[in-house]
């Protein structure tokens, strides 16, 4: 099953009701999301255990397969996602 906007849209919204302050999307249902049957998120803003409740909770509402990644700590592979990764939510937009 490709990966739609609904999907975005119900993982934005699990993730703000954790508190997260960013959520972007990388991988492949960034850069050809017609060929895309996962989606790869990094998510911002949700410390410890709770980020964990997160992705499980990501994982299991929605249908396609779902990586979910923390942006905290920066890493070399974090750094990547933010220069390359697509910004779906940020607290700081309107």
């Amino acid at each position: 099953m490709p990966v739609t906007t609904n999907h975005l849209d119900d993982a934005v919204a699990i993730a703000r009701r954790y508190g997260a302050s960013r959520v972007m999307l990388f991988g492949r249902a960034q850069s050809n999301p017609d060929a895309a049957h996962d989606l790869d998120l990094a998510i911002g803003g949700v410390p410890g255990w709770d980020f964990y409740k997160l992705a499980a909770e990501i994982d299991a509402a929605l249908p396609v397969p779902v990586d979910v990644i923390p942006l905290e700590p920066e890493s070399t592979f974090t750094r990547r996602v933010r220069e390359r990764g697509r910004v779906i939510y940020d607290e700081e937009s309107p």
